[in-house]
């Protein structure tokens, strides 16, 4: 039986991987009201078909929270759903799309999104849900589709995306190491996404844009303008300066921080200044990066030229 209740408000988090999405949604999903999902782009794969673990530290087919929108949703999650999902995003959610997302297929493929989106409100009572896919190509959709979205854009200096890309890290699911990059392949795709994003707000959606370094720098500062254009509680009870105190989450997939509960200190890692794919990445980024307030040939940790939120 699927859920009728009125589809809620999505705040879709967009940017490269690497940029501070998962922090930036631990931090609004604090707020009353709000529930955040994780990245529901990867719940079909991960979540239904491989079981991994919900953010509460429960496999997906035990979480009661993600048992009960599947219910609510489609009637029960299953894997015929599940791959069904995948064809249908192999077809339709494709970054060469941009900015004509048109497909016959399009409609079926975000109903299944505002269903998930719906029923997880509707399970936690909330009037807004945080979707933290990233992926400029499925706001895309989204929009298109005619989801009431708004898209944070989140921006971190490539050079420090670009080191993070690089480190060994291992996925607290399996213990598997987590995907790698390049410079080379991080400054495209760090380019490609921003652009794809940047152009969303030229079709009438709105975006947000939240420079990563400033949200460390000012964490109730950036919050408190985000509030403001997103319609949430400004009071952000669970930070205190620099620290943010975390609860457990229903996130479905994303980085390792999803799994933290507790007391998380926010600070600014600028160890990428010592590498030497700085130079290399600063010099493929740098139109980009100029139009972020960053200083491509500033080596001492990729200070913003201004600071705070901006409607992209």
């Amino acid at each position: 039986m699927t859920d009728r209740s009125p589809a809620p408000g999505v705040i879709f988090l967009g940017g490269l991987g690497r940029s501070g999405t998962t922090l930036l949604e631990r931090l609004l999903g604090e707020s009353p009201g709000v529930t955040a999902l994780g990245e529901v782009a990867h719940l079909w794969a991960r979540g239904v078909l491989a079981g991994e673990p919900c953010g509460c530290g429960a496999g997906f087919a035990l979480c009661d929270f993600w048992r009960r929108v599947g219910e609510r949703a489609f009637g029960g999650w299953s894997p015929v759903l599940a791959e069904r999902v995948l064809g249908l995003r192999d077809r339709v959610d494709r970054t060469r799309r941009i900015p004509r997302m048109r497909h016959r297929d399009l409609d079926e493929y975000v109903r299944a999104y505002r269903r998930v989106y719906t029923a997880a409100a509707s399970v936690a009572g909330s009037r807004l849900v945080i979707d933290s896919s990233k992926h400029a190509s499925l706001a895309w959709c989204l929009a298109a589709g005619g989801v009431d979205v708004h898209v944070v854009h989140v921006v971190r200096d490539p050079r420090a995306v670009a080191h993070s890309w690089r480190r060994s890290v291992e996925r607290p699911e399996d213990g598997r190491p987590m995907t790698r990059w390049g410079p080379i392949r991080t400054s495209l795709h760090w380019t490609a996404q921003n652009l794809a994003l940047d152009l969303l707000s030229r079709r009438g959606v709105p975006v947000t844009r939240v420079r990563y370094e400033d949200l460390l720098a000012d964490p109730r500062a950036t919050l408190t303008g985000l509030a403001a254009r997103l319609g949430l509680d400004p009071a952000f009870p669970h930070l205190d300066g620099s620290l943010a105190t975390l609860g457990p989450a229903h996130t479905a997939s994303g980085n390792p921080m999803r799994f933290t509960i507790g007391p998380v200190r926010l600070i600014r890692d600028d160890s990428w200044n010592t590498g030497w794919p700085r130079h290399l990445v600063a010099a493929l980024t740098k139109p980009l990066m100029r139009r972020y307030g960053y200083r491509p040939g500033d080596l001492n940790g990729g200070v913003p030229m201004r600071g705070g939120e901006e409607a992209a």
